[in-house]
């Protein structure tokens, strides 16, 4: 279909990729001014690819967050790599995004074999610069640079959005003229649903240590709008006894610590009051179950 001239704008699709951990869903709640993608300081906490659309007069860029790419071996974890790899078709940019702290690359990585047979430009983004002198950069995008013949390489800093008007630009450099995508007033994909099952999943990430948050899916059962309300109910899946222990917290002060946490963000950011109300249920192995996998998403 033909669009008319004056309709068309800068407009495409960009796939954020990189190692777990190296602040891709930083970045895109940067650049869209609002959080639509959950973030902690642990790696793989993104499980599923997310899009978020950046609206101007003369512009639209939909960003694909993804899962981090690794050397995965459990069912959830190869499902998270596949989905990430997957974002590459269709695309029209790929940023990859890697965190200036790691070492050195002594070769293509599982995050960088997938750029070559992608056939798309791709910029490499050096993340966390606040982290460090400026000093160590060059080193870091020669490496890279003898990895793979990347269109463009910023360094920046998605915490404190240094370097992202950089970023923009060489985007919309590399952009096609064209229909918008989505309507202009769409910040995201994700529905209200889901944000309320992935808000409640970063506060199990920031409140719980070692392997419990790894171990926990979560389901909202139901979402009642009403006039001055939306109502909750949400089902916190371990797959162990001991998890749910930890999950409830004694005199169930953990679950009353997360599900506060996760109510008082909601209601900021839905601009409504939230009942939520969270339960606990061990599903033995769910992580390595397809069906169940598929009923979070990810099959």
């Amino acid at each position: 279909m033909d669009y008319p001239a004056e309709k068309q704008v800068k407009s495409g699709i960009v796939a954020l990729i990189g190692p777990p951990n190296v602040g891709k869903s930083t970045l895109l709640n940067s650049l869209l001014g609002q959080k639509v993608s959950i973030v902690s300081p642990k790696p793989q906490t993104t499980r599923n690819k997310i899009a978020g659309i950046v609206n101007a007069d003369d512009y639209q860029i939909v960003l694909l967050d993804t899962p981090g790419i690794h050397s995965a071996s459990s069912p959830l974890n190869k499902e998270m790599v596949r989905i990430a790899v997957d974002s590459l078709a269709g695309v029209d940019i790929i940023i990859f995004m890697i965190d200036i702290t790691f070492p050195l690359p002594a070769k293509i990585s599982a995050a960088t074999s997938h750029l070559p047979q992608a056939g798309k430009p791709v910029i490499l983004l050096v993340n966390k610069m606040d982290l460090t002198e400026p000093n160590k950069l060059l080193p870091i995008l020669a490496a890279y640079q003898d990895i793979f013949p990347f269109h463009a390489m910023i360094p920046i800093s998605a915490l404190r959005r240094d370097g992202t008007d950089i970023l923009l630009a060489e985007l919309l450099r590399l952009l096609p003229q064209g229909p918008r995508l989505y309507p202009e007033d769409i910040p995201t994909d994700v529905t209200e649903r889901s944000l309320a099952a992935e808000i409640v999943r970063e506060k199990i990430f920031l409140l719980t240590s070692q392997e419990v948050p790894y171990s926990c899916a979560v389901i909202v059962d139901s979402f009642k709008e009403e006039e001055t309300r939306i109502t909750i109910h949400a089902t916190i899946f371990v797959e162990r006894d001991s998890q749910k222990g930890i999950i409830i917290g004694k005199q169930g002060s953990m679950l009353k610590q997360i599900g506060q946490s996760a109510r008082l963000e909601l209601k900021e950011l839905l601009g409504i009051n939230i009942v939520l109300k969270l339960f606990v249920k061990v599903k033995k192995e769910w992580s390595s179950n397809p069906q169940f996998l598929k009923e979070l998403g990810l099959g």
